[in-house]
């Protein structure tokens, strides 16, 4: 559960905001989320709206969150993103379907951005093959370590059909080494390498480690590279990395692997496997 989201459970299931207009909706999320004494200089914003299918008179309100958050001795600076649910004059933070129980928080998210289907994010397949698929991924999740390989390996035989867009989204808290990783495989998309994020997923590395050497060793073996700690600080690499974590933060992706399947959000991840390829 991402930290914002745990904050925002100080706020009642349902409130009555009357009159709910942006302006309201944003003052009221913020008062709530300043009730705990910890977050400081909160900022909001509305990032997009979605009808919320099956349940008539409800929207879905996507919101940025920028913070200051104090845990401990540590002070951080969070930037993340929120679903609540808006009919009326009440607002929810967690709407599910009483019977087909779809938790909506989990299935409705903003339509990805076309403008992000980018050349430098095409790994696979044509820029006008029939269906577009982004994926956003972690090298070092354990989920994503079967699921990319399995999905690039069926996808990549049927260039005509999907043109697929990776997206580097490392899970620094998770898997504080997938950072350099990331950016050691993103030097490498730049040096013209082939195949790099089927072999990214190879890298055999402790996800817990710091060291950038090690990791770059780590890499390194795997690749037959020579990359040094230099190469992944290169302004260009990390405009890259900021990008794609720019677009996760439009895309409000909190987890991986996220996918999107033509510009929706594919829960099932295998919405792939329903194509008729032939």
């Amino acid at each position: 559960m991402l930290l914002m989201q745990k904050l925002s459970a100080t706020l009642l299931l349902c409130a009555n905001v009357f009159a709910a207009t942006d302006a309201e909706i944003l003052a009221f999320l913020k008062k709530g989320i300043a009730g705990n004494a910890n977050v400081s200089n909160i900022e909001l914003s509305i990032n997009g709206k979605k009808a919320v299918p099956g349940m008539s008179g409800w929207q879905a309100y996507f919101v940025a969150i920028e913070a200051d958050v104090k845990q401990g001795n540590d002070n951080r600076h969070i930037n993340q993103n929120g679903t609540y649910f808006i009919s009326g004059d009440t607002l929810a933070t967690e709407l599910v379907n009483v019977k087909t129980g779809e938790r909506y928080n989990d299935t409705i998210a903003p339509d990805f951005p076309a403008q992000f289907y980018s050349k430098n994010n095409l790994i696979s397949g044509r820029a006008n093959a029939k269906y577009k698929v982004a994926i956003f991924s972690d090298p070092l999740c354990p989920f994503c370590r079967r699921y990319v390989p399995e999905s690039l390996s069926y996808m990549t035989k049927y260039p005509a059909v999907f043109g697929v867009y990776y997206f580097h989204y490392p899970l620094p808290t998770l898997h504080p080494a997938a950072v350099t990783l990331t950016k050691a495989a993103i030097a490498a998309e730049q040096a013209g390498m082939e195949n790099v994020t089927m072999r990214l997923y190879t890298v055999e590395v402790n996800p817990n480690e710091k060291d950038e050497g090690k990791i770059l060793d780590a890499f390194n073996k795997t690749f037959k590279t020579k990359f040094g700690i230099a190469d992944i600080r290169r302004p260009s690499v990390l405009k890259q990395y900021e990008l794609d974590q720019k677009v996760a933060q439009i895309a409000m992706v909190s987890g991986t692997p996220t996918v999107f399947f033509d510009g929706k959000k594919d829960p099932t991840k295998n919405k792939y496997k329903e194509v008729k390829v032939k």
